[in-house]
Parts: C-alpha cells; sequence; structure tokens
C-alpha cells in the first residue's frame, strides 16, 4: 500500500476532532463520531473526596451567586477567622472573670494603699471624724447594746396595808401597763396570782381580763399572819396569760421581800415586771393536767374526761414516776363517789383520754366538788399524790372559770389546762 498523503490526514484530523488532539487515527479506522473515553478515577482517601465535592459545592454557589470561585474562598476564610475570634475574645474574658473572683477573695478585707495614698490630706479631713465625737458616739452605742437586751414585761400597781390589831395583811391588785403581747391577735388575756413564799399555802387570783395589755383589777385578798411571821415572807405577784386550750403563759413577776418594807403606813406602788427565774417559774413544779368537763342538765350526768398531764414532778427514784389520776366527787366535804384511771409507768407525760361519768342532779351541781388528784403508784409502800385540782361554786382562778363555762355551756364539753396544786390541802378541806 501507497503511504497516505498529507491531505489525507488533514481530512482525517478534521473527522476525528477533539479526539484526535493526541495523536493521529490509524490508516484502517473509520471516522466515526468522537468519544471521550471515561477516565477511571484515581485512589485517594476520605479527605480527598471531601474536598473534591467541598470544591464542587463551591464551584455551584460561585456559579449561581455570579461570584467567581476565588471570591468564595475569600469570603469562607473570612467567616472562619470572625468565628475564631469570637470564641477566643469569649475564653479570655472568661479567665478575667475567674482571676477578678480570686483576686477578690484573697484580697477581702484588705486596703489598696495606693488608692489610699492618692486621697491625700484633705480628703481625710473631711471624711475623717474627730476623735471625740468618736468617743461619744462609741459611748452611746455601747449604752443601747446594753439597753437592748432587757426585755420589757410591763409594770405593776399595787397597794399593801396592815392592820396590826387583826393581824390582816390587805394587798390590792390596782393595774398594770404596758404588757407584752402572747396571743396571735395581738393582746393577752392577763391575771394575776398573788401568793406568799416560801410557804405559798394560801394562793389567790384575780379575774381574767380578756384582749387587754391595759388590765386595771382593783381586786383586795387579804392574808392573816402575824406580823412577826411576815417578816420572813415575800410577797409575788406573778401575771399570767389566760389560755383555755394549752398552759398559761407567765408573763412576768414582781417580788417583794416584806422584811424591806415599812408596814405601819400604807405603801402604794409602781414595779416593773420581771422576767421568771428557771421554766415555767415557781408555779410549775408539779405539772399540769388537761381535762373536759361536760354536764347534761335534763339528764343529771356530769361527763370527765382525763385527757393528759405533762411536766409532773419526779417521785421515783429513777428520775420518773408511775402516774394515775383520781376522781372523787365531795359534797359537804363528804365523798360521794370515786373513780380512777389506768396506771402510765415510768413517765412524766402521760396520755390517758379515758371518761368518767358521775350522776349529779341538777338541783345538786351547785352543792358539789370535783377532786382531781395526780397520784404517783407504788407496789411496796404508800401510792404518794403529786398534786391536785379542786372545781365546783366554791372554787377560785382557773378551777372555777372551767366549772363556770360548763354550766354556761351545757351538753357541750370544755377543756382546759390546770396547774397542779400541793396535795397537802387536800387534809385541809
Amino acid at each position: 500500500m501507497a503511504p497516505p498523503s498529507i491531505s489525507d490526514a488533514l481530512i482525517r484530523v478534521r473527522r476525528a476532532g477533539p479526539a484526535a488532539k493526541g495523536g493521529i487515527l490509524p490508516p484502517d479506522a473509520e471516522p466515526t463520531k468522537p468519544t471521550i473515553p471515561e477516565a477511571s478515577p484515581p485512589t485517594q482517601g476520605t479527605f480527598g473526596k471531601a474536598r473534591e465535592q467541598l470544591d464542587d459545592i463551591t464551584k455551584a454557589v460561585a456559579a449561581k451567586a455570579g461570584i467567581p470561585t476565588w471570591g468564595m474562598y475569600a469570603i469562607g476564610i473570612g467567616i472562619t477567622l470572625l468565628i475564631l475570634s469570637i470564641c477566643f475574645c469569649c475564653i479570655r474574658r472568661c479567665f478575667r472573670k475567674r482571676r477578678t473572683k480570686d483576686g477578690k477573695k484573697g484580697l477581702k478585707g484588705a486596703v489598696d494603699l495606693k488608692s489610699v495614698q492618692l486621697l491625700g490630706n484633705a480628703y481625710k479631713e473631711k471624711v475623717q471624724p474627730d476623735m471625740e465625737e468618736l468617743t461619744e458616739n462609741v459611748e452611746e452605742v455601747a449604752e443601747e447594746g446594753e439597753k437592748d437586751p432587757v426585755q420589757k414585761l410591763g409594770k405593776l400597781q399595787y397597794k399593801l396595808e396592815y392592820d396590826f390589831n387583826a393581824n390582816n395583811l390587805s394587798v390590792t391588785v390596782i393595774q398594770a401597763e404596758d404588757l407584752p403581747a402572747l396571743d396571735m391577735g395581738g393582746t393577752s388575756d392577763p391575771y394575776v396570782k398573788v401568793y406568799l413564799l416560801p410557804d405559798k399555802k394560801k394562793k389567790f387570783e384575780t379575774k381574767v381580763h380578756r384582749k387587754t395589755l391595759n388590765p386595771v383589777f382593783n381586786e383586795t385578798f387579804v392574808f392573816k399572819l402575824p406580823y412577826s411571821d411576815l417578816m420572813s415572807k415575800t410577797l409575788v405577784f406573778a401575771i399570767f396569760d389566760f389560755d383555755r386550750f394549752s398552759k398559761h403563759d407567765q408573763i412576768g413577776e414582781v417580788k417583794i421581800p416584806l422584811c424591806q418594807i415599812d408596814l405601819a403606813q400604807t405603801i402604794e406602788d409602781w414595779k416593773e415586771l420581771q422576767s421568771v427565774e428557771g421554766e415555767g417559774g415557781q408555779d410549775n413544779k408539779l405539772g399540769d393536767i388537761c381535762f373536759s368537763l361536760r354536764y347534761v342538765p335534763t339528764a343529771g350526768k356530769l361527763t370527765v374526761v382525763i385527757l393528759e398531764a405533762k411536766n409532773l414532778k419526779k417521785m421515783d427514784v429513777g428520775g420518773l414516776s408511775d402516774p394515775y389520776v383520781k376522781i372523787a366527787l365531795m359534797q359537804n366535804g363528804k365523798r360521794i363517789k370515786k373513780k380512777k384511771t389506768s396506771i402510765k409507768k415510768c413517765t412524766l407525760n402521760p396520755y390517758y383520754n379515758e371518761s368518767f361519768t358521775f350522776e349529779v342532779p341538777f338541783e345538786q351541781i351547785q352543792k358539789v366538788q370535783l377532786v382531781i388528784t395526780v397520784v404517783d403508784y407504788d407496789r411496796i409502800g404508800t401510792s404518794e399524790p403529786i398534786g391536785k385540782a379542786v372545781l365546783g361554786c366554791n372554787a377560785t382562778g382557773t378551777e372555777l372559770r372551767h366549772w363556770s363555762d360548763m354550766l354556761a355551756s351545757p351538753r357541750r364539753p370544755i377543756a382546759q389546762w390546770h396547774t397542779l396544786k400541793e396535795p397537802d390541802d387536800e387534809k385541809k378541806d
């Protein structure tokens, strides 16, 4: 075969088009439509693939936005730098705050000497007080501090008169002022107990004045004692806040040693109330008892429910007691009926909730007395009485009020706390 001419080669190149850029077709190949062979993807890692995808996305976004590819790269770099700078500022600010807090903790109570020096003497003269004024202020503050702990309990006015011929000491409770408020309503229900120490054989009580801090009593009580015996006695005015359903709170007291006053003349004076010595005061050494009374006039039945007692006197060697309660119905000094509760072992705060019923006709209810006695049980020896409460129309103080409230509210149980009194008085009743 004759070698192809130059013209034939040019014709073949034109027909082959771009496919013939790398070389000339063989002479026996037919002129066909040019095809681009698929390039086999080069083997590359995950990072290379991600980079190619990012390049494709960048080119696509740049084409849609009409921005050159290098412009998109510049924008991306700028955004990255902006985010990094923001993160750096946040971290730096956080570390500054921590350092400031640590500095404050370390310098708490310290004084910046440089700032003090910059103030100058002129500023010191304006701010710093005179030493004389400072001393006066310190003394005033000290005096106020001494007065603050003293709690004002009010004051009591009383009058004392002694009759040398009849050997009678007349004690008049006139009034009280500025008593503290012990009730939730901002008031109190005060009454006064009057007795002589150390024996406390005879006690008197004023009426309860409801919801007042300045009660006016004007009640007189008489102690029959020779003048020689009075010199060893101390007259006590104890003011209490009446509470029907709980223990009566003692507001304060006034103690007057009779040997220090002149009973040859009438004495009328005001005294500041003093706080009570010891828990519950002198009047709470035997304990308290709570019980309810209910009277039905039509049926002639008196129901007594012994509820509980607390802070009883320690009667046993171990510092406890075995208390039970005796209920006796008395008439004309004679015991008509008696009943008793169960025994509570080794306790000073027994709980009973036991009910007892007595038949008392309506015409007899004004003539009977109810004696409630707390007794310490002793298996071997004799059971010893701890204290008692006597109720009836001849009673006084809280016992009389409880009895009167029962009669004024028929068919309704009336509960109240009572402070136990010396059981020795029972022999004289």
